[in-house]
């Protein structure tokens, strides 16, 4: 896919089965997600990679996140599921006199984003996830954040299910103002 026709046409897609990206693809993921935009060269991100019988256990630590806030533990339980494949993707901040933590932040987000448009580039498609798991105490010890570490998103990977949406383009005057 052209470069310039994947970024106009991108799209999650939250109906994702087998197969999802393995060998070469899934390297080439994450080579897309290494070279996002890195102020001062931290590497301030690393990833967590979660399929077979690892979704069973993101699954019980999403539960085990569920019964500690009194949530829909079966539900919880069932969020593994919606993909073959999972990349957490963390923001690990490092320190810098001149690298704040939202540059670090903004840089393991750019990470996601490359990550999925890399996935679509090679015919395959996801959707990046965030909701209360990745901000929860008890997700983030059992997967051994540490405290200058935050999760930046599930990014589901798989072979859509369903068709790109169809949308009417934005106007661009809208979000775009101008100074002459």
């Amino acid at each position: 896919m052209e470069a310039i026709e994947l970024l106009l046409h991108r799209h999650s897609c939250a109906k994702l089965a087998a197969p999802a990206p393995t060998g070469e693809a899934l390297e080439t993921i994450y080579h897309a997600g290494l070279k996002t935009p890195d102020h001062g060269g931290l590497k301030p991100w690393r990833f967590i990679e979660v399929s077979g019988a690892g979704m069973d256990r993101l699954a019980d630590i999403f539960a085990a996140a569920a019964q500690h806030a009194q949530g829909d533990v079966d539900k919880a339980k069932a969020m593994p599921q919606r993909a073959p494949l999972i990349i957490i993707v963390i923001a690990s901040y490092v320190i810098h006199p001149k690298v704040p933590e939202m540059e670090q932040l903004l840089s393991a987000g750019c990470a996601v984003h490359a990550m999925q448009m890399a996935a679509l580039a090679q015919g395959f498609n996801g959707i990046w996830r965030t909701g209360p798991m990745s901000y929860d105490n008890t997700v983030n010890e059992m997967l051994g954040l540490t405290d200058s570490e935050q999760i930046v998103g599930f990014l589901y990977l798989g072979t859509a299910q369903t068709g790109a949406p169809q949308k009417s383009p934005y106007q661009i005057d809208q979000f775009v103002s101008k100074i002459n």
